[in-house]
């Protein structure tokens, strides 16, 4: 049964869940937050559910070109001395990507001490005879202990299924969807891949963020993944990390799960326990970062139900921006926006022509429309509800540009910058919460400045887009797609 099931409340966790792990909050965590940030109170909970790691604003830099993005990476790589984590969904094939390969090889050769550890997503990383795999080989046989390459199988592709779906359809039933790019002390966090699309075109958001004890969790976590993902060897074949035992998709699927569940769950539990050193000797801090972690597939719903707090515990008066590349919100996060949330919510997403999968060939080429379906019928609740005041759909277009940014932006009454921002993998919808594996951050800020370049970031995004309340109420959907929404609908 999956966590989020196992406790339906904060105030009762049960012995086995993560967030029953890291709830036992040791009192100077709250007094700590309270004291250091006159009027966000009502955040405070936020220590009870998460380790926390105290950072200054001058530690972070929010990045808002996808070329920035791409010069960003290349230069990290160039300096790295030590270490370089990168987990994707995939690595592209085109010319920049090649560029960001010879880099690597680069700096490898150059820093003897330097390990590369990358971790992709099995099926798309091997979908095509030139993919993520064939692109990263000629590092993995030339550099030996100091490249790692490992791509993670979920367990939900075996047997039959693993043996007759063909490739793309097979990515259906989850994938590795994190975005975490971490070079020595500094940790990128974004929802964008490492592909030509989205270092030129495709408009996501990337925050650097300078900090050892968020690169040491982030570092460690990311092997704890490859510990229960597929090791790629010199001669080209996959097989099993030397710390695990247990195929994913051989045996029985409780006993990886169960196995791979516990690895991550003891991860979090050592950071809270090492995070009340953290605070005590961080006085001068005015931004908290909250690592949040969801792996529906392997059990662990720790994200979504802090997002579904976020969500309920808004104040009145209070505003909220949430963005999403893909919108298909989770039934929990409708009910939550309509019923429970008292913030006046804008909801950004793409328009249809600024959506990846327009023009794409067979039934892809009408997942626009059915997103734009989903948003209607969530708007068309709203009505029956009488919460459509409150809140506003807007559809980001940009002439020659995709649109795949998601996150959330939290103001508190009479604030006129964000406190809170959440970025990173997640889209916020059925496959975020149930079948691929995401990491974000829940950002906490008292700097004005940080404020204001978060505000810059949200304002940029929205100024590209239009409300979009009567597009997708009157937008034609045709039938075969309602059918297929109503069926596969958590499958995208």
């Amino acid at each position: 049964m999956f966590l989020r099931r196992l406790f339906s409340s904060f105030v009762e966790p049960q012995p086995s869940d993560l967030i029953g792990y890291i709830q036992q909050t040791p009192q100077v965590l709250n007094q700590s937050f309270n004291s250091s940030t006159a009027g966000l109170e009502s955040l405070a909970w936020l220590h009870n559910v998460a380790p926390c790691f105290p950072l200054r604003n001058d530690q972070i830099q929010v990045i808002q070109e996808p070329t920035h993005f791409y010069d960003t990476l290349v230069e990290r790589i160039s300096i790295a001395k030590n270490r370089i984590f990168l987990a994707s969904l995939y690595l592209g094939t085109g010319q920049l990507e090649s560029n960001f390969v010879q880099i690597l090889r680069k700096s490898l050769q150059q820093q003897s001490t330097l390990k590369v550890n990358v971790l992709l997503d099995f099926t798309r990383g091997t979908r095509g005879e030139i993919n993520s795999k064939t692109m990263l080989m000629p590092l993995v046989k030339d550099f030996g202990e100091q490249m790692q390459l490992s791509l993670y199988h979920t367990p939900n592709l075996r047997g039959m299924t693993k043996r007759w779906i063909p490739p793309r359809w097979n990515e259906l039933l989850g994938l590795q969807h994190m975005k975490i790019y971490l070079f020595d002390d500094a940790v990128l966090i974004s929802g964008a891949n490492l592909s030509n699309d989205y270092f030129t075109n495709r408009q996501d958001r990337y925050i650097l963020i300078e900090d050892k004890a968020l690169a040491d969790f982030y570092a460690e976590f990311i092997s704890r993944v490859q510990e229960f993902s597929l090791a790629v060897r010199k001669d080209s074949e996959v097989g099993l990390h030397h710390k695990w035992k247990i195929l994913p998709y051989e045996g029985t699927k409780e006993e990886f799960t169960e196995k791979a569940k516990q690895r991550i769950m003891d991860l979090m539990q050592d950071a809270y326990k090492n995070q009340q050193k953290a605070l005590s000797n961080c006085v001068k801090a005015d931004t908290w970062i909250f690592p949040l972690i969801e792996m529906g597939q392997i059990g662990i719903h720790h994200d979504s139900v802090v997002t579904k707090r976020l969500l309920s515990n808004c104040v009145a008066g209070s505003r909220l921006k949430l963005a999403t590349g893909y919108f298909n919100l989770t039934q929990e996060y409708m009910d939550t926006l309509t019923h429970k949330c008292l913030a006046k919510c804008s909801i950004l997403m793409a328009h249809p022509n600024a959506n990846g999968f327009q023009g794409a060939r067979g039934p892809a080429g009408s997942i626009p429309t059915a997103y734009s379906l989903i948003a209607k019928s969530f708007y068309e609740s709203l009505v029956r509800g009488q919460q459509n005041h409150r809140v506003n759909f807007f559809e980001y277009e940009k002439p020659g540009w995709t649109y795949h940014a998601k996150g959330l932006w939290y103001y508190l009454p009479c604030c006129s910058l964000p406190n809170l921002t959440l970025i990173g993998s997640s889209n916020f919808g059925e496959r975020s919460v149930n079948r691929d594996l995401e990491t974000q951050i829940c950002l906490i800020t008292t700097s004005q400045d940080l404020s204001e370049r978060l505000q810059a970031e949200n304002e940029r995004l929205f100024s590209l887009s239009s409300t979009a309340e009567r597009q997708i109420t009157t937008r034609p959907v045709p039938t075969w797609v309602q059918a297929v929404v109503r069926i596969f609908r958590n499958f995208f």
